[in-house]
């Protein structure tokens, strides 16, 4: 398959803004995909090699990918990087500089594929993950040579897609869920058969190896899917009630309610004496918490197993938790052992997907909570989740404040009955959580994604003086704006925010952000933090909620504050979502009225 078959594909993707476009496109480009290459192509499509869990990045800095490029056309790299400040985009430079290249060709990798053959998506795909894959000494210069080669041979606009590509900036605004849609229309007979579709990628995580067994194995092979030690399972969510009387009427009088740690959740997989460990954003983080691998290792007493836990920062000296900004410096690359000594960790065991053979997605959560107490042998570092059955409102709201004064966040009270099956990558009312309840004034945080941000002004010129910012509405995938958020960064945040947003920076407004608000730069919707705000309000400016309240408005958080917490652990799908931000709106005007 011709590699320029995609890219014109990617062309008039990037050229819509309309969801049901980008669906057709993704369904015409399946339908003439070979299946044996259909999960590469869908893997190019995100912008990757491989599922995110896998960790394998191509490591082709903007330097590097400049030294490619000059190296391909024959251009100094003077005139490579000048090309670049004047046009902002890689992708771009690389297609006006290849253009008028002097040379047609330095490097000849591919062989036959010199001499005007066109190139072809194995042959890209294997090239990328030959630079993804080269490591040591001399690497640089390998990844450079392999690159260059490809480009020597690639079209302008081909080499436009394999530079964003390659220094992960394709975003074409498709999202998990547009491919899950275009792959059921596609193959499955139309978009009944979705569920099926979506519930083995919420199994695997992975929607290449979805698209194989859709395509190789039709709608049986996906009644077939199984559960994979080693391919994370995309993990269930909870909903959001601030009243015991409330929570315990949704669940039918009586729940589990389990502490709300502040830590990071994990999902651990065992094989053997092989463990590996992924974030609730499904990247493997296996190479932060070798305490922790160590533990599972040796407190789950089964040959294979999937569990859940969260992972707790603790004070070395008393035992008491830390809160989950310092165990966040174990998020690193180097000095793992120092960090290790300086936050050791706890792991706080409350789900057990699957043992030795049993998919246990599929049963009650009382059976999944049994099972996890027979593998699991409790220690210092390793315990179930603290605990209570309860059927009574005092009783919830004593155990509540019980969790709060331990050091938690509040409670996940979760349904008995025989539905309470594990949703995987859903969030609904089979787990709820309870925390600190809603006044007048917000005096919860939300989690909120980053959409955009504006210049800022006097101290602030020539840095971002706001970040415009978003809440998630899963009704639509969309990304629905709520603030601009410019107070409580310190001089060092302000400093950094540039840099962390730069991978993410877009030249127009993502498909899947509703604004009315024209930012300055805008943003694909990745990076969440947390924030604070005093109250939540109406206002004609912001989308989330758009009309659900009064007609053309949407609502909005009055004084949003950044509190200091930078939300990676996050997926931004993990973000507040509108439902719930109408939720604290509706229950703080109940408290006016009261």
């Amino acid at each position: 398959m011709d590699y320029s078959v995609l890219v014109d594909v990617y062309e008039r993707i990037e050229s819509t803004t309309k969801r049901l476009e980008m669906t057709e496109l993704l369904i015409g480009l399946l339908k003439k995909t070979p299946p044996q290459i259909i999960d590469k192509v869908i893997y190019l499509t995100q912008g990757r090699l491989y599922p995110e869990y896998v960790g394998i990045e191509l490591g082709i800095a903007e330097k590097l990918a400049i030294r490619a490029i000059a190296m391909a056309s024959g251009s100094s790299m003077d005139a490579v990087e000048n090309e670049l400040k004047k046009i902002g985009d890689i992708g771009l430079a690389a297609e006006s500089i290849l253009a008028k290249r002097k040379v047609k060709s330095i490097l000849d990798f591919f062989g036959a594929a010199g001499g005007g053959k066109k190139l072809t998506v194995e042959e890209v795909y294997s090239t990328l993950d030959r630079i993804a894959r080269t490591t040591g000494e001399g690497s640089q210069d390998t990844k450079i040579t392999l690159l260059a080669g490809l480009l020597s041979h690639a079209s302008p606009k081909e080499a436009k897609y394999i530079l964003r590509t390659v220094t992960g900036r394709l975003r074409l605004g498709v999202a998990d869920m547009t491919i899950l849609d275009a792959l059921a229309i596609a193959f499955c007979g139309g978009k009944d058969a979705r569920p099926l579709v979506e519930r083995a990628y919420n199994l695997s995580s992975d929607l290449g190896i979805v698209a194989k067994v859709v395509v190789e194995e039709g709608i049986e092979g996906l009644k077939n899917f199984k559960v994979t030690v080693g391919r994370p399972i995309r993990p269930m969510l909870a909903e959001r009630l601030t009243s015991a009387q409330e929570i315990l009427a949704k669940l039918g009088g009586k729940c589990v309610a389990e502490y709300k740690y502040d830590g990071e959740r994990i999902q651990a997989h065992k094989s053997g004496s092989n463990v590996m460990l992924f974030s609730r954003r499904l990247e493997n983080i296996t190479h932060h918490y070798p305490d922790a691998c160590d533990i599972i290792r040796n407190n789950i007493k089964a040959e294979e197993a999937i569990v859940e836990a969260e992972c707790v920062a603790i004070d070395p000296d008393t035992g008491e938790m830390r809160p989950f900004q310092e165990l966040m410096h174990r998020r690193r690359k180097y000095g793992i052992e120092q960090a290790m000594k300086e936050y050791p960790v706890s792991l706080f065991f409350f789900d057990c997907l699957y043992v030795d053979g049993v998919d246990l997605t599929v049963e009650p959560y009382p059976k999944r909570r049994e099972v996890l107490s027979k593998i699991l042998i409790e220690g210092d570092r390793a315990t179930m989740a603290k605990y209570k059955l309860v059927d009574d409102v005092e009783e919830l709201e004593q155990f509540f404040e019980e969790a709060v004064s331990d050091g938690c966040e509040g409670l996940v009270c979760k349904s008995l009955t025989q539905d309470s099956i594990y949703q995987a990558g859903a969030r609904g009312w089979l787990w709820i959580k309870f925390k600190r309840s809603y006044q007048s004034k917000l005096v919860e945080p939300i989690d909120v994604t980053v959409v955009g941000a504006f210049w800022g002004k006097g101290k602030r010129a020539g840095k971002y003086g706001e970040l415009l910012c978003a809440v998630y509405d899963p009704d639509s995938d969309m990304f629905r704006t709520v603030c601009k958020v410019g107070s409580g960064f310190t001089d060092e945040d302000l400093e950094k925010i540039p840099e962390t947003l730069k991978p993410y920076v877009m030249d127009h407004k993502h498909p899947r952000v509703d604004s009315r608000m024209k930012a300055d730069v805008w943003f694909s919707p990745e990076v969440v933090i947390e924030i604070i705000g005093d109250e939540i309000t109406l206002s004609p400016l912001h989308t989330a909620g758009l009309g659900a309240i009064k007609k053309d408005a949407g609502l909005a958080i009055r004084f949003p504050r950044f509190t200091g917490r930078w939300r990676f652990d996050k997926k931004p799908e993990d973000s507040t979502t509108v439902k719930e931000l109408l939720e604290m709106y509706k229950l703080q005007l109940k408290k006016i009225e009261a």
